[in-house]
Formats: structure tokens, sequence, C-alpha cells
């Protein structure tokens, strides 16, 4: 296949972002409010993340586990296609004058963690927004009367509350959870998909095109099983930070999460961990197929 243009790279990325929506939202929502309830001192307290899901089912139905998946949508899709278009164009200028088949460290980190600092200021306000928007679900201790409508209206209340950088709350911490987990992911991505064409390719006479996504579902769910593992407590900081109801509460995250472990010891900065990790799995799994797919329709070479 020959070299592209770089918008075809960000066009497969935007499509691995919405596969990945529609996938992990659900999970998403139930680890929010297990981050915001069972890390406060009072309030309403989940057993764990089936209990959770049990009970947006059994108050919202089917649609409060999509509660806030439209900025989603919007944020993870634009997120995406930055991410996966810079890593790919990055990766590839780093690569220059490199001869080996073999991924490389130091052209993958920093292509990773160069790509995740850029999508943080995407992510940051896109995730302020659905992380308000699943708190207030009717579990929630927020009156009927302040809850937010649409997250426009979340979006306009918060910039009218808080001024612009209202909406960037929670900016640094996403901006170190993305840097250092898209360098563990696509560490773990490059490296495993490296060995498992080496190995099954070589010996296998199943059809390629099989192989290929088998291949992507392994290495993109043990990404982001690798991704979450590494960065779920600077989550658990932001989400808190977010959703605060007090403009003047810390921003700094280990503050927060010095605070959280006080309070509920380890388990409480992995708050989460359980539907975080179980979604993490196809969530990746369905953004690396549907990447690597885009990538070979496109005409993208993937190195």
């Amino acid at each position: 296949m020959a070299e592209t243009s770089g918008f075809k790279e960000y066009l497969a990325g935007l499509l691995a972002g919405v596969s990945t929506v529609i996938i992990g939202h659900p999970f998403d929502t139930v680890k929010v409010k297990l981050q915001k309830h069972n890390t406060g001192a009072h309030g309403i307290k989940y057993k764990n993340g089936l209990h959770c899901a049990a009970r947006i089912l059994q108050t919202e139905g089917v649609k409060g586990l999509y509660t806030g998946a439209t900025s989603s949508f919007v944020g993870v899709a634009f997120e995406s296609s930055l991410l996966f278009g810079i890593y790919s164009q990055t990766k590839r200028s780093l690569q220059r004058g490199i001869q080996s088949d073999v991924p490389q460290a130091e052209v993958i980190i920093p292509s990773a963690a160069y790509g995740g600092a850029i999508i943080s200021f995407v992510l940051c306000p896109s995730e302020l927004v659905k992380c308000r928007m699943q708190v207030q679900g009717t579990d929630s201790l927020v009156p009927k009367c302040s809850r937010y409508n649409s997250p426009l209206a979340c979006a306009f209340q918060t910039v009218r509350n808080e001024g612009v950088t209202g909406i960037f709350r929670g900016g640094f911490t996403t901006l170190m959870r993305e840097s250092i987990g898209n360098a563990v992911f696509f560490s773990v991505y490059e490296y495993v998909r490296h060995y498992m064409h080496l190995h099954l390719k070589a010996n296998s006479s199943y059809q390629s095109n099989w192989i290929d996504m088998g291949i992507g579902i392994v290495t993109g769910g043990l990404g982001g099983v690798a991704f979450w593992t590494a960065v779920l407590p600077l989550d658990v900081a932001k989400t808190i930070i977010q959703t605060s109801p007090d403009t003047n509460s810390t921003r700094n995250p280990f503050h927060v999460l010095n605070s959280i472990y006080r309070r509920t010891g380890l388990k409480g900065c992995y708050a989460g961990l359980g539907p975080t990790i179980v979604r993490a799995f196809p969530a990746n799994a369905a953004a690396i197929v549907t990447w690597e797919l885009a990538m070979k329709i496109l005409g993208i070479k993937h190195g």
C-alpha cells in the first residue's frame, strides 16, 4: 500500500472513536457514578459495578446508560481522530532513518505521549460535560430544578457560572492521564501486535484478514486494559475535580488522591476499576479493529 495524505489517517481515527463510544459508553457511565459516589464521605454508595448498572436500569432505563453520550460522541470522535492521526504522523517522522522492523520505544512513547497531550485539550471540556451529565442521574443528590437539560446547556451554564476556565477544570489531570496512558497503550499495542504477527501469520493457514482481526482484538483489548490500569487513579481525581460543586476546591490531582486515600484507602483511588476494565477490552478492541480496517480500505500503510 502506498503512503497516504494525512487527512485519511484522521478519518480512520474518527471512525475508531465512534466505535469506542458505541461499545464503551454504558460502562463509562457506571464508572463515573462509582467514582463520584463511592469516594465521598456521605451520600449514595454502590456495592459494585453490577449494582450500579442495575440501579441505573431500574430508575432511568437503558437510556440512562447513555447519559452524556452526545458530548462523548463529539469529543471522543474528534479526539480519536486527532490521537490516531498525530500518532501515525509523528511516528512516521521519528522513524525516518531507523532501519528496523521491530517497534522502537524511542519512537512509540514520544509519539503517543505527544498525541495524548494534544487531545487532552479536546477531552477535558467534553468529559467535564459528560461527567456532570452522568452524575446528575436520578440516583444523584442534585435537585431536579438544577439539573442540566442537555450537554449544551451544561456547557453554557458552566461557562456562565465559572468562566471560560471553568470548562477546562481538570485540564492538567486530563493531560497527565492521556500522555501517560497513551504511551502505555501504544507501547503494548505495537509490541504485542509485532510478536503476534511474527508467530501467528508465519504458522497459520487461515485467511489473513481473520488473523488481522483477531490480532486487532487482542492488541487493542490488552492496550486498553494496560492504559486504565496505569492511570485510573488520575481518572478518579479528574472526575472528583470536574464534578465538585465547590468552584474553589483543589484542582491538584495529588491532593485529591491523598484525601481519597485517607478516607477510603487504595480501593477508593481505584474506584470504578471493575466496569473500567470490563469496558476497556471490548471498547479498545473495537477501536483498533475499526482503525486498522479503515486504514486498509483507505490505502494507508501501517508499519
